[in-house]
């Protein structure tokens, strides 16, 4: 750190580099920017970054990002709560929901299967979505986890646990290429994949 800087300036630099994708001159812009804003706006940034660690939770249903205890999606009467797609993360619900061809409810897994990078079955909601369909009147599950390697795998996992419910599976289908994430799509290309899904042996 500089010592022509004053401490806490070079703490808020120090902080801002630890941002993915922030080098340390976009770092130390930052900070200056901050520096130069008024006191209002800057307590603002700090009042909701504040906010987002002591009100943001886990839906006790789907365990998607909630300020209560059942988020908006669960707690909307007008979702057809026979359908749950399943996610790894909840940035993948709002990229899905952008294409406003979603009904249903979903489940946010929390990642995926990796045991190379030491992520196990236990380490995901997957019991919790398996609770979910036995004990619920769902008749359809969309696998919506990434195309790629390791969404494929948990995608099939989870098939092979909720085979015995007879409860129909489904694979988001054309449209979504081989190796992509849910985030980077555009929503044509997931409208297409929702239509277009198709059901998993």
């Amino acid at each position: 750190m500089s010592h022509v800087y004053t401490e806490s300036l070079n703490r808020l630099i120090e902080e801002f580099g630890k941002l993915p994708g922030v080098g340390p001159k976009t770092a130390q812009r930052l900070a200056f920017y901050i520096l130069k804003a008024k006191p209002t706006e800057a307590m603002r940034l700090a009042e909701a970054i504040r906010d987002v660690k002591s009100k943001i939770k886990r839906c006790e249903i789907c365990y998607n990002l909630s300020e209560s205890k059942i988020c908006q999606i669960c707690s909307d009467e007008r979702r057809d709560k026979t359908i749950i797609c399943v996610v790894e993360q909840p940035k993948d619900v709002v990229n899905l929901e952008k294409t406003g061809a979603c009904k249903w409810l979903y489940h946010v897994l929390g990642g995926h299967i990796a045991p190379l990078e030491g992520v196990e079955p236990s380490d995901l909601t997957i019991d919790k979505l398996v609770e979910r369909v036995r004990t619920g009147e769902v008749k359809e599950v969309i696998m919506a986890t990434n195309p790629n390697i390791a969404g494929d795998g948990t995608a099939l996992y989870i098939s092979s646990l909720l085979k015995p419910t007879k409860v129909k599976i489904t694979r988001l289908a054309r449209g979504l290429a081989t190796g992509s994430t849910i985030e980077y799509a555009s929503g044509k290309m997931l409208t297409d994949a929702i239509i277009g899904r198709q059901q998993l042996e």
